[in-house]
């Protein structure tokens, strides 16, 4: 709903004479006859103004009783419907006698499309994969003032108004933040009903006092001697002004704030942040407690920067075991490092069995390497993650991970789970690396390492060959994604959704295929890479017309023409 582009007639330049009217007479008028709205100019294109479809008309600005009851603060009963005076102002809103339904379609009009998958939905569809990764992004309204002013129009606005902008809120999680928003649900219960989603942030900064920040600034007396004095308070120093917080929730009291406060939330979001050395947050106030308050609606767990909430399994049993009815859990870590890949591969073996829905991101850098980093080489003298982290999909239905991954994950998932007892449904896998022996010192990633790329087909090989044992897994996505790639349509992918594979194929993996799963089937199998990238002084030269669409299929061996050649084993 915009303003209209019609210009308007510019009024005199300088002020005419008017007659005025006296008081009485224009009483008078008013009791007499109705306000003819002023004649348009023949200037103007449209001489004739459209008039909106339906019943709403808004000629004349009339009160009812639900809007004068909204501007008085009461309910509208049969008692203020009497008083004279809405009486005679009141008439049938026909806006108010629409279906609820075309109020949803006019609210999402202006606040957009709700998330309510994973609120609501007690069984979750297959192939749902997109879904699990969509909570980083979920929409939560914001508390605008233009917004918010939208629950005056009726009460039945009201109720639809309030339950969108409280569906999903956002709590800094520091007592002083966590008492104001107790005080203000207390204040106002009825809107506690109306929360689904909670999330709440703990801060890894806060900023020093005047009292404790220590001021200096460079001496000049000498300046071969870098000494430094002190410097007044209020001047600009080179001592930073942050400290770790004090004034921090610990997980209990934030538990024990959504069971008294939140009795219908679905949905708990823990941001534990990202930094240097950063705190991590404290589970109990009382060191002597061994349980944190069960929170029996929750359904799903969102945790961002986990590393700063789960540092060990113990830390991960404790909320699970206040989470009884747990079914989803994304777990997201802000950085990749070695204690995070360690602390996974003993949680994910020992999962609770209501646990069916896991998004693990360990890894969000989506650019090739040279080589591996040297904290996963310390991994891999500690255990081997894929194996660990395949030990929970038999009791899994979706499943959603980035991060390194090799052909050992289905391999063993495959060795792990029976034919006829097997739950998962769904895999998507965004391969950050594929991880190869330690010894192996090139284990790069990119399109034009045959090395890579040989270890990529072996993973989709391997994943293959565990239909036969995974056999309700209707949807399996294996992509490697590269930012700084010059054909990124190229990154190589293998996809079988609905029986229909698309993406790289040799004939290995046409014969598994087959072989495992005979109703699928390649929708093509092209034999080169159409606008195949030419090579100029060493440098992969992209196409002259870059599509961003990516091929359908793509035969491994095409790949070879990326690596000019040259091929290092």
């Amino acid at each position: 709903m915009t303003a209209a582009s019609t210009p308007a007639t510019p009024g005199p330049s300088s002020p005419t004479a008017a007659r005025t009217i006296p008081l009485e007479q224009l009483k008078a008028m008013n009791d007499t006859e109705d306000i003819v709205p002023p004649t348009r100019p023949s200037s103007t294109p449209f001489p004739q103004q459209e008039s909106l479809e339906g019943d709403i008309q808004c000629s004349r600005r009339l009160k009812t009783t639900e809007s004068m009851a909204i501007e008085h603060h009461v309910e509208p009963d049969s008692n203020f419907a009497s008083d004279p005076e809405v009486r005679g102002l009141s008439q049938p809103s026909s806006l108010c006698n629409l279906p609820v339904e075309i109020h949803e379609c006019i609210l999402d009009h202006l606040f957009g499309m709700r998330l309510s998958v994973s609120v609501a939905s007690k069984t979750a569809a297959s192939g749902r994969s997109k879904v699990l990764r969509g909570w980083g992004t979920a929409l939560r309204h914001s508390r605008r003032r233009e917004v918010s002013e939208l629950a005056l129009v009726s009460v039945k606005w009201r109720q639809l108004i309030q339950d969108r902008l409280y569906r999903h809120i956002k709590i800094k999680a520091t007592r002083d933040s966590v008492e104001q928003a107790l005080m203000w649900f207390q204040r106002n219960p009825h809107l506690c009903s109306y929360v689904k989603h909670i999330e709440f942030w703990f801060p890894v900064f806060q900023q020093k006092s005047l009292a404790d920040r220590t001021f200096r600034i460079p001496s000049v007396t000498n300046p071969s001697t870098p000494t430094q004095t002190p410097a007044h308070a209020g001047e600009p120093g080179n001592t930073p002004s942050y400290q770790s917080p004090n004034n921090n929730c610990t997980l209990d009291e934030v538990f024990w704030f959504v069971r008294y406060a939140f009795p219908e939330a679905r949905v708990l979001s823990l941001e534990g942040g990202e930094r240097k050395k950063p705190p991590m947050v404290q589970q109990f106030r009382d060191p002597s407690s061994q349980s944190l308050p069960v929170l029996e609606t929750i359904k799903t767990l969102v945790c961002k920067g986990q590393w700063n909430l789960i540092r060990s399994n113990d830390d991960f049993q404790n909320i699970a075991a206040a989470l009884p009815n747990l079914v989803e859990w994304h777990s997201s870590y802000a950085r990749g490092k070695s204690k995070s890949y360690l602390c996974m591969a003993v949680i994910l073996p020992n999962l609770p069995q209501n646990l069916t829905n896991l998004n693990l991101c360990l890894e969000n850098d989506f650019r090739r390497e040279a080589v591996s980093p040297s904290f996963w080489r310390k991994v891999g003298l500690k255990t081997h993650f894929c194996v660990e982290m395949a030990k929970a999909m038999p009791a899994l239905e979706h499943f959603a991970y980035t991060g390194r991954v090799c052909r050992s994950f289905f391999d063993t998932a495959a060795s792990l789970s029976n034919v006829r007892t097997s739950r998962l449904r769904s895999v998507d896998l965004i391969v950050r690396n594929v991880c190869r022996p330690t010894f192996q010192w090139n284990d790069g990633s990119g399109i034009t390492d045959m090395a890579f790329i040989e270890a990529f087909e072996r993973l989709v090989i391997s994943a293959v060959r565990s239909l036969d044992k995974l056999a309700v897994l209707e949807s399996l996505r294996i992509k490697f994604i590269d930012l700084d790639s010059v054909v990124p349509s190229l990154n190589p992918y293998f996809q079988l959704q609905d029986n229909k594979c698309t993406g790289i194929w040799s004939d290995q993996i046409v014969e598994d295929l087959a072989r495992t799963r005979p109703g699928a089937s390649f929708a093509e199998k092209s034999e080169s890479l159409g606008d195949v990238p030419l090579f100029k002084d060493g440098q992969l030269l992209g196409p002259p017309t870059l599509s961003k669409t990516r091929p359908s299929s793509i035969k491994i061996s095409t790949y070879a023409s990326l690596s000019g050649g040259i091929t290092i084993t």
